[in-house]
């Protein structure tokens, strides 16, 4: 139903991706890997990032002195909002660095945000942690994730080793012997669950003009309690992902609206799409390509994407939250 994308092969030297997790229990621990991992990629010219808590952001900047003046600090609260929104930001900040910055490498210190997750949203950020390997796969980055033992459940940090390559530790690394490749491995492939919907579904079939569909979506998020600015975002979403399903699928799909939670879900569903990618949308398409553009726009655009092929049919769920 959906676009294809090929995963790039890694590029050498500085254009390959290199992804480790580091596992901390304690501030020495962190700043033992991160202060040499910034000063050294400071020498060597290369662009630093740091996306961390406002503490650790404060013992890093303490920690590196007068250096901290030429690393870029964040706040991790304000860059995980969304899967798809923040891995756009982060491939927008390597080409400008990488490009016109003339950086040859760019460093990110990457702390995703964990606490006040519920089970979908942990679920999601983790294959967004497993996606990074196949969307940075020939970006001249080094990403280094840390987990803070002392705050983050067992489940979480145990994920870490399945989406990262490699563990950082102190100033050097090992390979992780439960890493998972999210381009082969089928545990990263999800089937959808049960939707408790709060109210009557809005159900619709639909081929090639979309009208009614955009209409249907418009009308039916409003009337559930979703923002105008939610509710053009997520009309644009399933008109991307829609198109889509006409013109890779079968010519014809299927719409499905309801609200659940403290979200609005929709599901765009269409016959084909055998062996559609769980990770459709995370890489960035080519711009000089006039088409394949569909799911990464609705990556941006949506808080949460699900993609989930079964048999003859492809479903995409899109959420957004109503708050």
């Amino acid at each position: 139903m959906t676009e294809k994308h090929h995963i790039p092969p890694p590029a050498s030297g500085n254009g390959r991706l290199t992804h480790q997790a580091l596992i901390y229990g304690d501030d020495e621990t962190f700043l033992a890997a991160t202060v040499p991992f910034c000063l050294d990629g400071l020498a060597r010219g290369d662009a630093v990032l740091t996306v961390t808590t406002p503490a650790n952001r404060d013992l890093l900047r303490r920690a590196l002195g007068p250096a901290a003046e030429q690393v870029d600090l964040v706040d991790a609260a304000e860059w995980y909002r969304a899967p798809g929104r923040t891995l756009g930001a982060y491939h927008r900040y390597v080409d400008r660095r990488t490009g016109r910055g003339g950086h040859p490498r760019v460093r990110i210190l990457g702390e995703p945000v964990w606490a006040g997750r519920d089970a979908l949203e942990t679920a999601e950020w983790t294959r967004y942690e497993a996606a990074v390997n196949i969307a940075f796969a020939g970006c001249p980055a080094w990403v280094v994730c840390p987990y803070d033992t002392r705050v983050l459940p067992d489940g979480i940090v145990a994920d870490a080793r399945r989406t990262h390559p490699e563990t950082a530790v102190a100033a050097s690394a090992r390979p992780s012997e439960r890493y998972a490749d999210p381009a082969t491995d089928d545990g990263w492939r999800r089937p959808l669950a049960p939707v408790a919907a709060e109210e009557e579904d809005a159900v619709m079939r639909f081929g090639a003009d979309l009208t009614a569909v955009r209409t249907e979506v418009a009308e039916t998020a409003a009337r559930m309690g979703l923002s105008a600015d939610g509710t053009q975002r997520l009309v644009f979403a399933v008109n991307e992902v829609a198109t889509n399903a006409v013109q890779h699928g079968g010519g014809t799909g299927q719409l499905r609206v309801r609200r659940a939670g403290r979200r609005v879900v929709c599901d765009v569903t269409s016959t084909g799409g055998e062996g559609t990618d769980w990770f459709l949308g995370y890489l960035p398409p080519d711009p000089r390509q006039q088409r394949g553009h569909g799911m990464w726009v609705a990556r941006q655009l949506c808080d949460l994407i699900e993609v989930h092929t079964d048999q003859d049919r492809t479903t995409v769920r899109l959420h957004i939250g109503l708050a």
